[in-house]
């Protein structure tokens, strides 16, 4: 209801009279989340962050909240507007940008192995999610939709970039992207250690190549996998990179999937209208806008340099939003929201271990490729 309520605002709002005005009423908001945004990538390049697969958007989020919790609320009123355009439109933005990230060849570089994989890594997951977190947690659908998506692909934006589609409010969103940050950073020890444990007991056998993949398939942040796969080999972390990446690929495909079910289906599973809705409140146009992004970095036209610089700007661009959402959020309202998201989280990391673990060793003898050394 919030998240709606704040889409009406900032369309409907007058502010100060005349274009211009309105567009400065903006400036102190976006000034603030921007700040924070700037800070939390400066910090984020220190070595140890690197090395723990700390991003700018956890560091961003967690600025965000803090200034929320202790400064926010003296500037609220000049600040309020520019926040949230930071939150929803410079989000949708940043969104569309990350499609600079992937080239569709990423795909071919897994194979189809690693392309089924990741895709049924996703499905479960984000069912799982669904399932267990209305069901079994009694968790409202947007919160269960919002860990699902954080956890079976891209973490804090797949949160993010799910919000505009499931209507979620603010302190939603920053208690999923804690839960997928704080089981995606353990990831970042535990993996590796368990690969080298294995090595010395011999219990299964994964090679290198294998571990990548599932690696890639299972961890929740791009970041993160890097840092897991690197504990390994280099090479490894190349793997695990790409099967990550053909993962995030997928987020738009499971937007359009998901705002095509939740147009038609109420909060309580019920129709919400007999008639089919048009194309326009299906497709989240970001999501298009994503995969067009994807595909003209596929064509490889722009230098390396200029590509670089707009991931640079799209990261920054993600972190303002990051901010914002942190900026927009109480602490009250996490601690309201109790320790069952956090089960959840707990669950679906246990998921995304030994039922990833299975997927892939499945999919592997499935498709005749050898998934020990």
């Amino acid at each position: 209801m919030q998240a709606a309520a704040d889409r009406i605002e900032i369309r409907a709002n007058p502010g100060s009279p005349g274009q211009r005005a309105r567009g400065m009423s903006l400036l102190p908001g976006i000034f603030l989340t921007g700040g924070i945004a700037v800070l939390a990538t400066e910090l984020c390049k220190s070595a140890w962050l690197q090395a723990h697969g700390i991003s700018a958007l956890t560091l961003a989020i967690v600025g965000g909240m803090i200034v929320g919790n202790t400064v926010y609320p003296r500037i609220a009123i000049s600040s309020a507007r520019g926040v949230l355009f930071s939150k929803q439109i410079l989000l949708r933005a940043g969104i569309i940008l990350f499609g600079m990230r992937l080239t569709f060849q990423d795909i071919g570089h897994v194979g189809a192995i690693g392309v089924v994989i990741d895709a049924l890594v996703l499905s479960s997951t984000f069912a799982l999610s669904w399932w267990a977190g209305t069901r079994l947690f009694g968790l409202n659908r947007r919160l269960a939709m919002l860990i699902g998506a954080g956890s079976s692909i891209c973490g804090a934006a797949a949160v993010m970039a799910t919000e505009p589609v499931v209507r979620g409010r603010a302190d939603e969103v920053c208690v999923a992207v804690s839960t997928v940050v704080g089981f995606g950073t353990l990831a970042i020890f535990l993996y590796p250690a368990l690969y080298h444990l294995n090595e010395q007991l011999h219990a299964v056998s994964i090679s290198p190549f294998a571990y990548g993949i599932f690696t890639g398939s299972t961890v929740h942040e791009v970041a993160q996998v890097v840092a897991a796969g690197k504990a390994v080999a280099e090479s490894t972390a190349n793997t695990a990179v790409i099967t990550k990446l053909v993962r995030v690929m997928m987020l738009a495909p499971f937007l359009v999937m998901l705002s095509a079910y939740l147009s038609r289906h109420a909060e309580d599973g019920a129709t919400a209208s007999a008639a089919a809705p048009s194309w326009r409140g299906v497709v989240p146009w970001f999501a298009l806008g994503f995969i067009a992004v994807a595909g003209f970095n596929s064509l490889a036209v722009l230098p390396h340099a200029m590509v670089s610089t707009v991931i640079d700007v799209d990261t920054l661009i993600l972190a303002t939003a990051m901010a914002a959402l942190g900026v927009s959020t109480q602490f009250s309202a996490i601690r309201a929201a109790g320790l069952k998201p956090l089960a959840l989280a707990a669950l679906l990391f246990g998921w995304l271990i030994i039922g990833g673990f299975g997927i892939n060793a499945g999919v592997s003898a499935l498709f005749g490729q050898s998934f020990g050394r």
